[in-house]
């Protein structure tokens, strides 16, 4: 299997991003996912700017991807989009249906991202013939689900004909909403957020009245309130999964990629903290649980 970052999906001050970049490029990291795609107010990288840490990184021996918005809410931000698509170097990964659309029209090979509703075989055909080279599959779903999607492939002919990428770190992007509750929690408009989601560099914590982890509030998107882990479900991954996602967060994501890797080759188990981690729905079982 192949070891994935996952775009940024937080509001990082730009030299924060670029010195991150620069130690993912002398990573172990196989494919790295770049762009904005929660919101485009977060503007203090541009696409330009984005294009050269590709470049930078590409040169490094790594598989860029460049990552497209999950809610398009203007025409400048199809704009954008457009940009992205048409960068003339990389793959692109879609986060909404206009980008597959858009890639397809310029012959653009894409990977379809977890925000794209994906659910059987018969719609992964179709994106198949519109460019797509690798699939990875809405977080929510689980490894039965997975394994009965691919074996419908086997029956259509298109098994072997992509790749398939399972999101196995990070808070979970579970919605996007046209509201911003960062903003909302700091009684702003979202028009006037002054992007006060730079203030939280993963998200902002939100507990139940019993004080369970509940979800954490990055901006539109509304993510799970545990770290979803896979590290110790590597193993059922095995002729289903070619490459495994780490969403980055703001301590020591490289060193999970190297502690994924570690326990790929690790017949027992890391230790979870269930107070902080989650596996649940791999299992089939409720998100916040833990198998």
């Amino acid at each position: 299997m192949k070891y994935a970052l996952g775009p940024l999906l937080y509001f990082w001050p730009k030299t924060d991003v670029e010195h991150f970049y620069e130690h993912v490029a002398q990573s172990d990291t196989d494919i790295v996912y770049l762009g904005e795609t929660v919101c485009t107010k977060r503007r203090q990288l541009k696409h330009q700017d984005w294009f050269h840490i590709a470049k930078t990184l590409s040169d490094s021996g790594k598989e860029v991807v460049i990552s497209t918005m999950a809610l398009l809410e203007s025409p400048s931000e199809v704009n954008v989009m457009k940009k992205y698509i048409d960068n003339g170097d990389f793959t692109i990964e879609a986060n909404d249906v206009s980008a597959i659309q858009l890639a397809s029209e310029h012959k653009i090979p894409f990977v379809v991202g977890p925000a794209v509703n994906c659910y059987n075989a018969q719609t992964l055909q179709l994106f198949l013939k519109q460019g797509m080279q690798r699939w990875c599959m809405p977080v929510e779903l689980s490894r039965d689900w997975l394994r009965n999607i691919l074996n419908d492939c086997e029956d259509l002919g298109i098994r072997n004909q992509f790749a398939t990428e399972v999101f196995s770190y990070g808070y979970l992007p579970l919605a996007y909403s046209a509201r911003c509750f960062t903003a909302r929690s700091e009684d702003k408009l979202k028009d006037q957020c002054e992007t006060c989601c730079i203030k939280h560099p993963t998200g902002i914590a939100v507990q139940s009245q019993e004080g369970q982890s509940l979800f954490t509030l990055n901006g539109i998107q509304t993510q799970s309130g545990l770290c979803y882990n896979l590290i110790n479900d590597q193993a059922s991954m095995k002729e289903l999964v070619d490459v495994v996602r780490l969403s980055p967060l703001s301590i020591d994501t490289l060193g999970v990629v190297q502690a994924f890797r570690n326990q790929s080759q690790i017949t027992s188990p890391h230790p979870l903290d269930k107070q902080k981690e989650c596996n649940g729905y791999w299992h089939n079982l409720a998100g916040l649980n833990i198998e």
